[in-house]
Formats: C-alpha cells, structure tokens, sequence
C-alpha cells in the first residue's frame, strides 16, 4: 500500500466537504485527478472508500478509519514542519480556527491582526460555527484552535479561559425594562426582536435556549452586525439580546439602553480549546489571544504548548 502525502490530504478534503469536486478545488487540483487518485487508492485497498450518491459522497466505514489516520499523519507532519522551520527562515505555515459570532466579531480581529503581522509566512482558516460544532470538530481533528461558550460539552479537550462574554439585553430608551438591571428571557419572549442573519451562531444559541422555554422568538428583521442591529432597536424597531461588549460597543450612539440578562446561559465566558499538541506556528497564535485572557475559574486547564515562544 504506498499511498503519499497528496493523496492523504486530498480524501481528507473530499471527506469533509461530501464533495469530489470540492476536494479536488481545496487540494488545488483538477476534478480528473482527484477522481483518478481516489480510485487508485480504492483499487489499491481493494475497498470502496465513498459512496458515491446524487448530492455529494459519503465515506464507507473503511474511508473513515483511512481519514482518522490521515489526520495523524498530516498533523503529525505539520508539526515536524513547524519545528523545523525554526531552523529556518521562520514559522510556517496554516492555522485552521473555527469560533462563535461574538469571538469572531469582538476579539479575534484584533488577535489575528497582531498574530500575522509578526508572523507573514503563517495563514489562518477561520470560520463561524455553533460552540457544540467547534467542540465535534476539535474532537475529530478537522480543525486546529476553536474558541466557544464555555456552556459547552468540552470532554477531552484542553481548555484556557479566553474572554468574559456574558449576554445583554437591549431596548430602546423608552422601553418598560430601560431602567431595570436585570432581566431574563422570559420576560421578553413575547417582543419583538432584531437579530442577526439566519444561521449566525449566536442567533442559533438563543433559540435553542428559547425553545426550551417553550417559547419561538419572533423577529422584525435580521441584519449582518451588531452595529445595524443596535441602531434599529434605537429607532424603536424592537429589541435585541448580544454580548455585552458589542452592546457597549455600538449602544451608546445609538442610543439604546443595556440590561443584564441573567439566565444561567447568558452568564458564560469564551474559552479556547484544542484536542493535542499544537505545531510550533499554532502555538504561537494560542500565546498571542490569551494574552489579555482573565484570570482562569477552576474549569480550565493548559493549552499544549500555549506558554513557549
């Protein structure tokens, strides 16, 4: 069985798009390649590897267990990689970061900003997804850093505290709640809100909390950012649950009010997660956002590798 690097990272690709022509274009390579390589993987095993179906592919059992190697192996390699570079000219390489709304809107900006400034020959892949997607994604190896709600099932990772984020609730100034404290969602349910696009993480996290109170959210309109969403609740178009730092952010122009949402779901903080050992450059990039991380709470414990450089 000789199968080599190419061919390893390219099912990998096929595997986690559900898509031939998907892999071949992330893999860099033409769809008549791609098919060839695969097939002569296939050939060679003696097994198919996918299933090939109208809307994409599926791996067979045998493609799973050959993609939980190809993770070792490729990460392995990444690692030696980043290690020798040190030798080198410098860090290289690919960082692939899967993170929640308010991480991706609030701080990683700023974080990655810094990162790759210091570091020009190292990319970062980031994405957004829902915290339970980042954790099943660490867990399978399909991606290298995610930063999450800490409300999280995070069994078998490594946790670090990354930033406080707790939830708010925002009305306009002439609201019946502007001048209490604290509210829950209870309280609201019935309003209308302005919320973030279909699909936004954040937006999926409320109302799944919603729908375990019995209660279905009702939205007026749904916009990209919380800047939009904070300007139309000061127009009186309804109101709007986000991360306290973006409603202190945008609220004073626009002139809303802020109050505390207290449900135990909305008290939480972002963590950073990661499954194993980290190549040198990834480390580097887990250094740089617990920079201004607070002080751990008992639930976190060390990133590999987090504290060297």
């Amino acid at each position: 069985m000789r199968f080599d690097l190419t061919d390893l990272r390219l099912f990998l690709n096929v595997q986690e798009t559900g898509s031939i022509t998907a892999g071949a274009r992330r893999t860099h390579m033409t769809l008549a390649s791609a098919s060839e390589r695969i097939r002569g993987m296939e050939e060679t095993l003696g097994v198919p590897l996918l299933l090939r179906e109208h809307r994409g592919v599926l791996a067979t059992p045998a493609g799973r267990t050959l993609a939980h190697h190809a993770r070792l192996v490729l990460a392995q390699m990444d690692r030696m990689r980043g290690e020798l570079d040190h030798y080198g000219q410098g860090l290289r390489g690919h960082v692939r970061v899967l993170c929640n709304t308010t991480a991706l809107s609030e701080y990683l900006p700023a974080v990655l900003g810094d990162f790759l400034k210091d570091h020009p020959r190292v990319s970062v892949d980031l994405e957004e997804r829902l915290s339970y997607e980042i954790a099943d994604a660490l867990r399978a190896g399909t991606c290298d850093i995610g930063v999450l709600a800490d409300s999280t099932d995070l069994h078998g990772l490594h946790v670090r505290r990354f930033r406080h984020d707790p939830l708010a609730l925002v009305v306009p100034p002439d609201h019946p709640l502007a001048g209490r404290q604290t509210a829950l969602l209870a309280d609201v349910a019935d309003e209308e809100f302005v919320g973030l696009v279909e699909g936004s993480a954040l937006q999926e996290h409320i109302a799944h909390h919603a729908r375990r109170g019995g209660k279905v959210l009702s939205y007026r309109v749904r916009l990209r950012s919380f800047d939009a969403v904070c300007r139309l609740v000061g127009q009186g178009v309804g109101i709007a649950i986000m991360p306290r730092v973006a409603a202190v952010r945008h609220g004073r122009a626009a002139g809303v009010r802020r109050v505390a949402l207290v449900d135990d779901w909305a008290v939480r903080d972002l963590v950073l997660c990661v499954r194993g050992e980290l190549p040198a450059y990834a480390q580097q990039l887990v250094a740089y956002a617990l920079r201004d991380a607070p002080r751990a709470r008992g639930r976190a414990e060390p990133v590999p590798g987090a504290d060297r450089g």
